[in-house]
């Protein structure tokens, strides 16, 4: 058995946490080469000595002496790296055989693409880097043997219920459909006239999954699934008319895919997200998650429901520019971020989300894209129209 050299992009995230959980009940399997962090030093000090990382990669290079600083307390010797250079050397460097992709947003394309440049097993929970640059990542991954395996719970799902050459596109396979289940997130049943009264507080409480607070909002708009909708077209080769999506509160069914004879192969279990990523951790092997195993006796309901498109008007948009495809996904997800800061911070309302992504599809011409710095490009200007829009919504 072969030990990986890992790189983890965004360690002291949800995702993070719940990767380095599933190394150290197998510690024999893995070796942690790199971590990396936004801005908490202290928690990222504390990782690199706990796990004798090798790099400690900052992304503010203001933070660089408190880092110093808090790797002494923690005893860890770890050389310190910053900035998008310093992740993007983490993430390619020769000692790493396999990158943990989970920084949110599209702050996390830049590391990731280079993973793909430089020919890594890539465990993509990062979902912005297929939605914003699909076709540019997806091709420079196979022109360098990358291994793309996903991550987030719907897609692993996917990939589990999949053979294996569903990169040859579905309908080689017999697929009819893969079908993205949505917990529906806090606000499912919620009177759509207080949806505009929602707190960014009641906007980050789900009902089954612990998400950083960016991703829980998404999935209260569903936008999160619309997102995961434009991945799936990347990472199964699939047309955008062979992806749909059920509501399905329980979080038990994460995803299923439709097969040509009728049959529907799910993959279930607890919503806990140690389980796809120890997955694809050890595929196609299989290790321990610390997971608890689902009891099915237990369980009294596994409901479906069509997503109601009325009261979610994010999972709309990104149907429509999924089906316009080029740089349609990259305007979306920007206009996206903004718009969820701007709700966090208490600068809008819920409800103005959507009308905001809304406003800057329409607004930013939808161009080709033929390489990472056309999609930078596509998402500065979306991010310079969705901040104007925010400030007219606010006069």
């Amino acid at each position: 058995m072969k030990v990986q050299n890992l790189c983890i992009l965004g360690s002291t995230g949800s995702i993070g946490d719940s990767t380095l959980d599933v190394v150290a009940r197998n510690p024999e399997r893995f070796n942690v080469v790199a971590l990396t962090a936004n801005r908490n030093t202290k928690k990222l000090a504390l990782q690199c000595a706990r796990f004798s990382a090798d790099i400690a990669v900052i992304a503010d290079p203001s933070l660089v002496p408190e880092l110093a600083l808090h790797l002494e307390e923690a005893g860890s010797k770890a050389e310190i790296l910053a900035g998008e250079e310093g992740l993007a050397s983490a993430a390619g460097m020769p000692e790493t055989d396999t990158v943990m992709a989970a920084i949110v947003g599209a702050a996390g394309l830049g590391p990731t693409f280079h993973a793909a440049q430089r020919g890594k097993k890539i465990l993509l929970a990062n979902k912005e880097s297929l939605v914003i640059a699909g076709e540019v990542f997806i091709g420079e991954a196979r022109r360098n043997a990358a291994l793309v395996l996903p991550v987030d719970s719907e897609h692993n799902a996917i990939f589990q219920s999949l053979p294996p050459k569903f990169t040859d596109g579905l309908d080689a396979i017999g697929v009819e459909k893969i079908i993205l289940t949505a917990s529906g997130g806090p606000f499912l049943d919620m009177p759509a006239d207080q949806l505009a009264a929602v707190t960014p507080e009641q906007a980050c409480a789900h009902p089954n999954w612990d998400m950083g607070r960016k991703i829980s909002v998404d999935s209260a708009t569903l936008m999160n699934k619309g997102l995961e909708v434009i991945e799936a077209r990347w990472l199964f080769n699939a047309r955008p008319e062979q992806i749909d999506v059920l509501v399905h509160p329980q979080s038990i069914v994460h995803s299923m895919v439709s097969y040509r004879d009728g049959s529907v192969i799910a993959q279930l279990g607890t919503p806990d997200m140690r389980t796809p990523i120890a997955n694809v951790l050890s595929w196609p092997d299989r290790i321990d998650a610390g997971v608890s195993h689902l009891n099915l006796a237990q369980i009294n309901d596994l409901s479906f429901r069509e997503p109601d498109l009325d009261r979610f008007p994010c999972l709309s948009l990104a149907f429509a520019a999924m089906q316009t495809g080029d740089s349609a996904p990259a305007i979306l997800n920007a206009a996206n971020e903004i718009a969820v800061e701007a709700f966090l911070n208490g600068r809008i309302g819920f409800n103005r989300i959507p009308e905001l992504v809304e406003e800057v599809l329409n607004r930013v011409p939808v161009t080709p894209l033929n390489s990472l710095g056309d999609v930078m490009e596509q998402d500065r200007l979306a991010r310079i129209r969705a901040i104007k829009y925010t400030e007219a919504f606010n006069d």
